[in-house]
């Protein structure tokens, strides 16, 4: 146990999740990050002051209480949960596996449930504390492709906003951050290979409006927050 505050961050890859990790950690935070892959987050950990790695499926309850547990018994009572974790995969309605949604929905939308059920109430006891979900602009909108995932971020986008309403009274501050954009990441930058660099979002900025966005004085809340390179279309 130790005096700093604690950060949980769900969802840790190599672009955001790990740069939102690193941005809580400069500033004072403990860090638990959870992801599936464990080389990853140990390599993370091992680079990182205050940050500590637990592989976990977060769509498995049972996996979720263990490590919870574990970290509880090690670091105290997250005071931050961000919810960076997704599922997603692109196809029509009529290709897609069902079974596809069903797990995006699982990752996205009940794991944030799950995490909000266990954490909130220390917050809430506290009167303080904040829940920040990292989405997309598939929250937003339908398109072409993206039946196996857009349903599931504009279920998360809703089921943060009623935990928002919920609990933002009681002094825990939950808001959604929407990123259109393409991240800067080596398979986007594969991808769009001739695209200029202010074509992507740095996952550094990314981290440092979600590390804003959980400080914001209490007069000031933001729910909704979208980031986007200022010449993205929209």
């Amino acid at each position: 146990m130790t005096n700093r505050k604690l950060a949980l961050v769900i969802g840790v890859g190599p672009g955001t999740g790990a740069a939102i990790a690193r941005r809580f950690a400069t500033g004072g935070y403990d860090v638990a990050m959870l992801a599936r892959s464990g080389e990853r987050l140990t390599a993370l950990a091992r680079e990182t002051p205050n940050a500590h790695a637990y592989v976990c499926d977060v769509t498995d309850e049972a996996q979720l209480d263990a490590t919870l547990a574990t970290v509880r018994a090690t670091l105290g009572e997250p005071a931050i949960l961000v919810h960076n974790a997704v599922g997603g995969a692109r196809g029509n309605f009529l290709d897609i596996d069902p079974q596809i949604l069903n797990r995006n929905f699982q990752v996205n939308t009940m794991a944030l449930l799950y995490l909000a059920r266990r954490l909130a109430p220390a917050m809430i006891a506290a009167g303080s504390g904040a829940i920040i979900v990292t989405g997309n602009t598939s929250a937003h909108r339908g398109r072409p492709n993206f039946a196996g995932f857009a349903p599931t971020k504009a279920a998360q986008r809703i089921l943060a906003e009623a935990i928002a309403r919920e609990i933002g009274p009681k002094g825990v501050h939950v808001a959604y951050v929407t990123i259109d954009a393409v991240i800067d990441l080596a398979w986007t930058r594969e991808r769009w290979p001739d695209a200029p660099d202010d074509f992507f979002i740095k996952p550094a900025a990314i981290a440092e409006e979600v590390w804003h966005v959980a400080h914001q004085d209490r007069c000031a809340w933001s729910f909704n927050v979208e980031l986007r390179p200022f010449r993205e279309t929209w």
